[in-house]
């Protein structure tokens, strides 16, 4: 077993309640320490400050939220020093993805990246979360559970990844992203939709992804057959 300075360690995330992904965290974890915490984002949002009140110290929360920055990694530190129980806590923020898990345990012994829960820089008056992004168009990635069975969470990254490289990610004239719940039809996932066009496309790879950034969203390039609203769309495999 890996030797860990903390006593539990509790992970944090979507969709760590469900699913190939989550479960394999959990034996990786518990191969590791011994026992794995492991708490759904989705879910119930007291459960985790719950889980955070209760846990023995030195606690290390590692959260795996795909759209974390340095930004969201303080205000989270923040937040559990606000609720009175940030004494020996420690924040690292990493996302999941089915390769991270082989570096899980560097990630525990890194102690350096680990940051308290006490002592947190004041975050800035104006911050890009409490403003709506600039953008023209909105696309909506289903992050249901289905659609997160068959690797929707990695698709967001690789989205989010592409618009940013391309200059389009919420900017003018650009693009908002959202995670959606289900929107159907599942069989067809994972489903995007844009909006105002109306437009669904089915996207059940990376490649898909890659194709819908760069052809439609960036180049405004038809892509038929990634649509699954039009008869002569949909030609995705399940």
């Amino acid at each position: 077993m890996t030797r860990i300075a903390y006593a539990r360690v509790l992970f944090s995330g979507p969709g760590l309640s469900r699913g190939a992904l989550a479960q394999s965290l959990r034996q990786r974890a518990e191969a590791l320490l011994g026992e794995a915490h492991l708490h759904d984002s989705e879910q119930d949002p007291e459960a985790f400050w719950q889980a955070v009140a209760d846990a023995p110290r030195p606690l290390l929360v590692v959260d795996l939220e795909p759209r974390a920055d340095a930004m969201h990694r303080d205000w989270l530190r923040q937040r559990i020093a606000e609720r009175g129980n940030g004494e020996a806590v420690f924040v690292v923020c990493s996302a999941l993805e089915d390769a991270w898990l082989d570096g899980l345990a560097a990630l525990l012994e890194q102690t350096g990246r680990h940051l308290p829960c006490q002592d947190v820089p004041a975050l800035p008056e104006q911050h890009p979360w409490s403003q709506i992004p600039p953008h023209s168009q909105r696309l909506l990635l289903c992050n249901g559970p289905r659609c997160t069975r068959k690797g929707a969470l990695g698709l967001w990254k690789t989205l989010r990844q592409r618009l940013k490289a391309a200059g389009r990610l919420e900017c003018p004239g650009g693009v908002h992203i959202t995670r959606s719940q289900c929107q159907f039809p599942c069989d067809l996932g994972p489903t995007a939709s844009l909006y105002p066009q109306g437009e669904w496309y089915g996207v059940n790879d990376e490649a898909a992804v890659i194709r819908l950034v760069d052809e439609r969203l960036v180049a405004g390039r038809a892509v038929p057959e990634l649509r699954i609203d039009q008869p002569d769309g949909g030609a995705q495999t399940h």
